[in-house]
């Protein structure tokens, strides 16, 4: 809003004016009686009521003070008491809670408004009001009507009527008692009309609509149908974790409670994120975007968490982008719904509903076996060549990869559960390009992307293919953050926008160490061995069974060694050593070059360890000058003063 224009001074003004009436209500209840000061209320008792617009009209007759200290059912109706048509706004209706015979007292500053031509007086301004009980029989006759339903007739009043067209449709002179709406608690069937009586005229398409004419307290005589464009896991907060101690939590593979998500949207092009409660298993998320994404589904019972804005949600905000503009025309409010009124020229979404569910129940009915709708975006794979090469910054993006190595963060000072995973991956449109651009890519996965167990088992055994949904571009680097969902199955429906998504056919080649490699990558180094580090060389044994590097002293013959794991002696245990060496890089040659390297047993250098490692000694001079092949490197640290290139080989997946 324009500071200090119209819409941010209504604003306020409608801010106050809520956090009054809480404020009198609050202090009605603490009082448990009614205001003593009776100067200016008015006091009505309700004839008959109805629905028009949203707004609750109740015929009503005023009544005296002294007849109004009389019960309901007491209070005789004078026919020389003035009758008044009174208006109650939704939320002062979903308060009041009022039925015909109830006795109303109306608080200033209630207004009178006398229409012309009309003889009965409007009365608005009716937010400070109180329902009235004096007598015991009035509070049993309270609870009873409490637990049943209360018809409220609705006057549909169409726009052809409200400006006086000639070409009024038949369709529009409907009975009132047809659209007569009950006000149930929830409804809990599925999409098919047939199932409920009231389902047919309940069912919406607009989730704008919905939210304005059932308010943020929750939708109870109404559902809307929407599409599902995507399905995702978002990590809860710490308050949401004790709200569902009663249901069951996903327990992620890092430690994090988890509730599983719907991105949905109406035919209006409306955005709504629907946080549901339960999840029975991580790996559940892969069947329910397998089963759920592009299908209709109608939402009860829910109730707004909050109304965020793309500046307070810019996560949510580009994944919402990269599903504008629709792929098919959709709606425009307050226009004719003909075809030729759709358009797909709509400007973005500029805020969006958190909607969850009320009581802890799914609200969600899901039509599975309906056909994929028109309105449904799947996700667009592209090969990392094209995905390296866009321009613009907070994008989403989806493609297929084949992880070749990942690593945890090594930031002591944050927890484990709260650390980065840095994934590495090719593809075969980086494997086929000649030293254009990078043949391997770092992909960060934040500590708010949900992992499912399938996937970290699956990474930490073997070089995978995976499938990342709606990872995000930023400033030049691949992230997962939160609604990015990493899958080992193919989706059907993803399409591959003409990118090469063919397998690797050959082994996987790494970039060598050169000037343009930065820190936090992998590279191939080749190099002559022109120093060691005496000063940081350790060795220390691990069992050749089960790679256990805490052995222990056999308790029956103490010149053995025992493993724990494996419960039994260790005949033949392996040396496993840290070396430290220098080398001489003909691609980096104005650099230092130091190489980490701590596994026992490898090609190229560790052979000539390996070598010196069975005599339990080694000679500097039998290292120094030999000539080492190409080995995989992670890149710790780059530093020109002094000029150094810190690197730790790594063994591939």
């Amino acid at each position: 809003l324009c500071r200090g224009g119209l819409a941010e001074r209504l604003c306020r003004l409608q801010n106050r004016e809520r956090s009054a009436i809480s404020f009198w209500r609050h202090q009605c209840i603490s009082d448990a009686k009614i205001p003593s000061d009776k100067s200016g209320v008015l006091i009505v008792k309700i004839l008959e009521m109805f629905e028009e617009c949203t707004i609750q009209v109740a015929i009503c007759q005023q009544l005296e003070q002294s007849s109004a200290m009389l019960s309901s059912e007491d209070a005789v109706i004078n026919a020389g008491e003035p009758i008044l048509k009174v208006l109650f706004a939704r939320e002062t209706a979903a308060h009041l809670k009022s039925r015909p015979q109830d006795v109303i007292h109306i608080y200033p500053p209630w207004q009178k408004l006398l229409l012309k031509n009309a003889d009965v007086p409007v009365i608005m301004n009716t937010y400070f009001s109180q329902k009235v009980l004096l007598s015991e029989h009035s509070e049993t006759r309270e609870q009873t009507y409490g637990l049943t339903k209360m018809l409220i007739r609705k006057n549909i009043i169409s726009l052809a009527q409200m400006f006086r067209l000639d070409d009024l449709d038949d369709e529009l002179h409907q009975k009132s008692s047809d659209n007569q709406v009950a006000c149930a608690p929830q409804i809990h069937n599925n999409c098919d009309s047939n199932q409920h009586p009231l389902a047919q005229s309940a069912v919406n398409d607009s989730l704008l609509e919905m939210v304005e004419s059932q308010g943020a307290v929750g939708w109870r005589e109404a559902q809307v149908r929407v599409v599902i464009q995507r399905v995702y896991c978002l990590p809860a907060r710490e308050g949401y974790r004790s709200h569902i101690q009663g249901n069951k939590p996903l327990l992620s593979n890092r430690g994090m409670f988890c509730r599983l998500c719907l991105l949905v949207q109406d035919a209006y092009g409306m955005f709504s994120e629907v946080q549901l409660q339960s999840l029975s298993s991580a790996e559940d998320i892969e069947q329910y975007c397998r089963r759920w994404e592009g299908k209709f589904c109608c939402l009860a019972g829910m109730k707004i968490l909050q109304r965020t804005t793309r500046g307070r949600a810019l996560g949510l905000f580009s994944l919402i982008d990269s599903l504008w503009p629709p792929v098919v025309p959709v709606k425009v409010p307050g226009q004719s719904q003909d075809s030729e009124m759709m358009t797909t020229n709509v400007p973005p979404p500029s805020f969006c509903y958190i909607l969850t569910a009320q009581s802890g129940e799914i609200h969600v009915e899901v039509d599975e076996e309906e056909q994929i709708s028109n309105l449904y975006q799947p996700p667009a794979v592209h090969g990392l060549k094209e995905i390296l090469q866009i321009d613009g910054c907070n994008e989403r993006c989806s493609f297929w990869a084949r992880v070749l190595y990942l690593r945890l963060q090594t930031k002591h000072s944050v927890p484990i559960n709260q650390r980065e995973i840095g994934l590495f991956v090719t593809d075969s449109t980086l494997q086929n390009v000649v030293h254009i651009i990078p043949k391997v890519v770092a992909v960060s996965v934040a500590a708010s992307c949900v992992l499912s167990t399938e996937i970290t088992e699956a990474l930490s055994v073997a070089s995978r293919l995976v499938f990342f949904k709606d990872a995000l571009w930023e400033n030049g680097r691949i992230i997962c953050v939160e609604r990015t969902v990493l899958l080992l199955q193919k989706p059907l429906l993803y399409s591959a926008a003409g990118a090469d998504l063919s397998e690797l056919t050959g082994p996987v080649r790494l970039d060598e160490l050169d000037s343009t490699t930065q820190a936090n990558s992998i590279c191939a180094v080749r190099g002559t061995v022109v120093g060691v580090n005496e000063s940081t060389a350790f060795s220390w044994p691990i069992c050749n069974r089960c790679g256990n590097g805490k052995l222990e002293l056999c308790p029956q013959d103490r010149a053995l060694l025992y493993c724990s794991q494996c419960s039994e002696v260790v005949i033949s245990p392996v040396l496993k050593m840290q070396l430290e060496v220098f080398l001489s890089c003909p691609s980096r040659s104005q650099s230092t070059v130091k190489v980490k390297v701590w596994h026992e047993m490898s090609f190229g250098l560790f052979v000539l360890i390996n070598m010196l490692l069975s005599l339990q000694s080694y000679e500097v001079q039998s290292v120094l000058g030999k000539e080492v092949g190409l080995l995989n490197c992670y890149v710790h640290s780059i530093t020109s003063h002094p000029n150094c290139v810190a690197l730790e080989e790594i063994v591939l997946l």
